[in-house]
């Protein structure tokens, strides 16, 4: 592989292990500070990362629920949108990608959100678009119930909301406030538009409140497993997480979701990341030796649903290699730390100078938007094109 790759961490807590939080480097009395996160995504940038992502759900973490409590992991957790928001004007050039549970939330509400991290960032953000078929989730809401909803009608669902995100952000032109102190004009109102989208799950006129976000649209993401998802991905993406078993899988699973944005009719090539869990250590033992230790203080063994890494940074720079480039299609990968701050410092500090030495990842930020990093075009406001005809 001789391309350079794209690095992205996904963020979760202490770490993807239930039981990072009781390593001795941990900070669990500060899991809820602002802080503690700002510090978390300045690591990543400091080792020139792409993204960040920051997980979030509507449900208690590492497998709690209020029925069946567990009393052995931190099982609250923060709003991932508004942790974006205060760790956005505390950094300077990452990309920042919270999750939002779109099955339970507007798309008005969401787009103003990240229209307004757009914003704060100066042009670095993103959503990951997640859905929810659980029964208990939509209880917490009480607003809608689940029930034998297939996956097929929730991927709709959020379909139709990416759409919608997609359109309230082109509601403003990028020109529609005027600011004229002297003629007292502050926006031109023929550069506001209703979007006017009927749909099966939404009716929403429109326009946004917030103006046209920097990059004209932030970054739309999606974590897919299979294949319902996958078309959903290449309808509505333009980063796709996803979790291969090997090379071929790889392939395979990027040509699916390439067949999709084609009948879609979308132009722009979208990315695609390859997952991996990451536990690292100075030798394979001594990284073996670590995630032992953290499943016996689980008292089970790290399960997951993307592959497990556990050895140096120079294997893991192996692997990616195995995982990602022109030979399978994927461009990038994003790693879950098991252990924070010990795993994000490893990829810091260790990976992504190896990376480096192999000429596979960059050695400066050179680009000022996530959108410009990713080779992703500013889109043009489809209202205002409408306009010019």
């Amino acid at each position: 592989m001789t391309a350079p790759i794209h690095l992205a961490v996904a963020l979760d807590g202490a770490g993807w292990h239930p039981a990072a939080w009781r390593e001795e480097s941990a900070r669990p009395t500060e899991l809820l500070s602002p802080r503690y996160w700002i510090d978390q995504v300045r690591t990543a940038q400091d080792g020139l990362l792409d993204l960040v992502t920051l997980e979030d759900s509507l449900t208690l973490r590492h497998g709690t629920t209020p029925d069946h409590p567990r009393t052995d992991t931190p099982a609250g957790h923060l709003d991932a949108t508004l942790i974006a928001s205060r760790v956005a004007p505390a950094t300077s050039s990452i990309g920042i990608i919270p999750t939002a549970v779109v099955t339970h939330t507007e798309p008005f509400h969401l787009s103003k959100a990240i229209a307004t991290l757009d914003y704060v960032s100066t042009g670095r953000a993103g959503v990951r678009l997640r859905v929810s078929g659980r029964d208990d989730e939509a209880r917490l809401i009480g607003r809608r119930e689940i029930g034998d909803n297939p996956l097929d009608d929730l991927l709709a669902e959020a379909g139709d909301y990416a759409e919608v995100l997609r359109r309230l952000w082109d509601s403003w032109e990028d020109d529609a406030e005027i600011r004229d102190v002297a003629t007292g004009r502050f926006v031109d109102r023929d550069k506001l538009h209703y979007i006017d989208f009927e749909g099966r799950f939404f009716s929403v006129r429109g326009p946004s409140i917030t103006p046209r976000p920097p990059q004209g649209q932030p970054v739309i993401a999606a974590l897919a497993h299979r294949d319902e998802v996958y078309r959903f991905a290449g309808r509505a993406a333009d980063l796709t997480f996803i979790t291969p078993r090997d090379a071929e899988d790889t392939r395979d699973i990027v040509g699916r979701i390439g067949a999709a944005r084609d009948a879609a009719g979308r132009d722009e090539d979208g990315h695609v990341f390859v997952d991996l869990a990451v536990f690292l250590g100075a030798t394979d033992a001594a990284a073996a030796a670590r995630k032992e230790r953290l499943d016996d203080l689980a008292e089970a063994e790290f399960t997951s649903d993307s592959e497990i890494f556990v050895g140096t940074a120079a294997g893991l720079a192996d692997r990616i290699g195995e995982l990602v480039g022109p030979h399978t299609g994927a461009s990038g990968v994003r790693l879950r730390p098991g252990a924070i701050p010990d795993d994000l410092e490893s990829i810091t500090r260790d990976l992504v100078p190896e990376l480096q030495r192999r000429t596979l990842f960059r050695t400066e930020y050179a680009e000022s938007t996530l959108r410009e990093r990713l080779g992703l075009s500013r889109p043009a406001n489809r209202y205002a094109q409408a306009g010019a005809r």
